[in-house]
């Protein structure tokens, strides 16, 4: 009797499992179908139409599904975000919860579900404990939340796991260390916080390591080394602190190295000799606390093609074994403390592209070497004490410079005249902060090529040339603290190269410009984001055309002779965060209209003969007495109510 009850509850149990995978039609397994019926359920819109097809049982022909021929279990859920064909790119959405019946599907290798944008909810918690074929796990660009569970370190085939860009948060599980098969580990664009694991140096199978962009703390692993396949190492914009550890020089295979914008400190701790990173090409440690030296043997790393060290604190010369690194093409030193002279050495580095070394301490001469920089297409030494004088004749013949930073370089005397003939057409010109004198030259318009010009802060004297108009690709203007006269009515008929015109930023300020206020808004440049034409002699009223510029976030028009009653047009300006108008001459009353200004952040309107009742309500309630004061007529919050105004009128 009770080997026939042993033989009753075999053949029960086997009934029971196979139920639960049994294949439905055209092969789906009751479980597999359940699974994904219920993330079907879980989605509200699916933009690409892909789930409206989900209909019957024959999941395995359902789009986004493959099943394994031979069990008729589903393998792979791959429902990306982003569509590709061989017509179009579409980028579609799904708005819903991910569901956790998802992990319903036991045979799964292979899950993407990335991109979908508007996918919320949680990784399933028990998901390390019912998917363990999966190999693959994307589910990145989404708008998931919670913790990464501790269960996902029981996914022992796991090569792939991408989380990027959610709002996934909490500490990183010390169990992701038991994946000894995961290659690629992106988790970065997150709210992960707490130090790295430890056990992470574990994962000796790991290619590429993304954790940038969170709120990471504490120290890297000291013994990160162990990682000897990492070819990619991103630990960029975290709260990392304490030094960088000199096990990194072990990594054989690196080749990108971005541990930037943290807290790291201490000194550069590699390479120690020749022949360490011997693959290392891309390395950014800038917005660092580092400081000492550049050290000598830098010059080993030969593979380097872009490196930055900006923005530390570091001191001493530039080592001339730099010129050993000929496959340069990036090279950002500014912002630090480094001395001395630029070594002739870097003329070696033919294939340099970009050259900063702004914000230091350096002096001239240049050398003459830097003439052999037949690649380099963007300048920068701003800031520094080089005392040129002038700008050497042998820069300006650069073939491939287009783009010249010499703000703060003790340059003397008119703008010269070459820079209108350089083989390459100039993009950007910085030319502030130095000792120009002279007028502004009516040459400069047939640098038609350029989008930045920048001569504040010097002596500049005369007009604004007519022949500016011609600069139909000006987007950043700055003629600031000059002694620049007449109209500034040309600024604004520059061409008509793009609808809303090319200018974006222009600063006249602390000038003697005294006329053409009338033009703004009238022409083409209407995509103007931040105008500062105070510190001037501008008389006469506010354009009602100055409504036209939709997009301008700033506008300051203080300390000049400007009068009038203020437009109602300035209302339309809706994404107006700071407008300065003090100390003018406006008259009348505050337009309602500027109660629609509700991103407005910074408000003056002081020292004017504007009266009459402030309106009421936000955003202008919210400020201070002093945006307001020294209008005597003005009443209202935040200044006296006006009902005592009046009486304080009669009596």
């Amino acid at each position: 009797m009770s080997s026939q009850l042993l033989r009753f509850m075999f053949v029960f149990s086997i009934i029971t499992f196979v139920e639960g995978n049994t294949s439905i039609g055209e092969g789906c397994s009751l479980n597999d179908l359940r699974g994904l019926t219920s993330f079907k359920v879980g989605i509200q819109i699916d933009t690409s139409g892909r789930l409206a097809k989900w209909v019957g049982h024959s999941c395995c022909k359902w789009e986004g599904i493959v099943c394994n021929n031979r069990t008729g279990r589903v393998t792979e859920i791959l429902l990306p975000g982003s569509i590709s064909t061989d017509e179009f790119l579409y980028q579609s959405q799904m708005k819903g919860r991910l569901s956790p019946s998802i992990t319903l599907l036991t045979s799964l290798e292979v899950i993407d579900l990335g991109g979908l944008i508007d996918l919320a909810g949680n990784i399933p918690s028990s998901i390390g404990f019912h998917l363990p074929k999966l190999r693959k796990l994307y589910l990145y660009g989404n708008n998931l939340t919670g913790a990464v569970p501790e269960s996902i370190g029981k996914l022992s085939k796991l090569e792939e796991l991408v989380l990027h860009e959610n709002r996934l948060s909490g500490s990183l599980p010390p169990s992701l260390g038991r994946l000894k098969n995961l290659k690629m580990l992106l988790v970065y664009s997150n709210q992960f916080s707490g130090t790295i694991p430890d056990s992470f140096t574990n994962l000796t199978a790991l290619i590429h390591l993304d954790l940038h962009s969170n709120s990471m703390t504490g120290q890297i692993p000291d013994r990160i080394d162990k990682l000897q396949v990492l070819e990619e190492l991103d630990l960029s914009n975290n709260f990392l602190r304490g030094e960088i550890p000199k096990s990194l020089t072990n990594l054989t295979s690196i080749s990108v190295m971005y541990l930037d914008t943290n807290f790291l400190e201490g000194e550069i701790p590699f390479p120690s000799n020749s022949g360490q990173l011997p693959s290392l090409a891309f390395l950014r440690l800038h917005d660092n606390y580092l400081t000492g030296k550049i050290p000598t043997s830098f010059g080993y790393l030969v593979s380097l093609q872009r490196v930055s060290l900006a923005n530390n604190h570091l001191g001493g010369a530039i080592p001339s074994s730099l010129g050993n690194l000929v496959a340069l093409t990036e090279l950002y030193l500014g912002g630090n403390r480094l001395s001395g002279q630029i070594p002739k050495s870097i003329g070696q580095l033919s294939q340099l592209i970009l050259l900063n070394i702004s914000h230091n301490l350096f002096q001239g001469p240049l050398p003459h070497e830097m003439s052999l920089l037949q690649n380099l297409q963007i300048l920068d030494l701003s800031f520094n004490y080089l005392n040129l004088s002038t700008i050497p004749q042998w820069l300006a013949e650069l073939p491939s410079l287009s783009k010249i930073f010499l703000a703060g370089c003790g340059i003397q005397g008119n703008i010269p005249e070459f820079l209108q003939k350089t083989p390459s057409p100039i993009q950007e010109l910085d030319l502030s902060a130095n000792h120009l004198s002279g007028s502004i030259p009516s040459w400069l318009g047939s640098l038609t090529q350029l989008y930045l010009l920048n001569l504040s802060r010097n002596s500049l004297v005369s007009n604004i040339p007519d022949t500016v108009t011609s600069l139909e690709l000006l987007g950043v203007l700055d003629l600031h603290s000059n002694k620049l006269t007449g109209p500034i009515n040309q600024i604004f008929k520059i061409g008509e190269n793009f609808p809303d015109g090319s200018l974006t930023y222009i600063d006249l300020s602390h000038n003697s410009f005294s006329g053409g206020i009338e033009q703004i808004g009238v022409g083409a440049q209407c995509g103007i984001q931040f105008l500062n034409i105070s510190q001037n002699f501008l008389e006469g009223r506010i354009p009602t055309t100055i409504g036209r510029l939709i997009s301008m976030q700033s506008l300051d028009l203080s300390y000049n002779k400007l009068s009038f009653n203020l437009p109602e047009a300035l209302a339309n300006v809706s994404l107006l965060e700071t407008l300065k108008l003090q100390k003018n001459h406006f008259t009348g009353k505050i337009p309602n209209g500027f109660l629609k200004l509700r991103k407005l952040k910074e408000l003056d309107l002081s020292d004017n003969q504007l009266e009459g009742e402030i309106p009421v309500g936000k955003p202008l309630s919210d400020f201070p007495e002093s945006s307001y004061s020294g209008n005597k007529g003005l009443c209202g919050k935040p200044l006296t109510a006006c009902n005592n105004v009046s009486s304080k009128v009669l009596s």
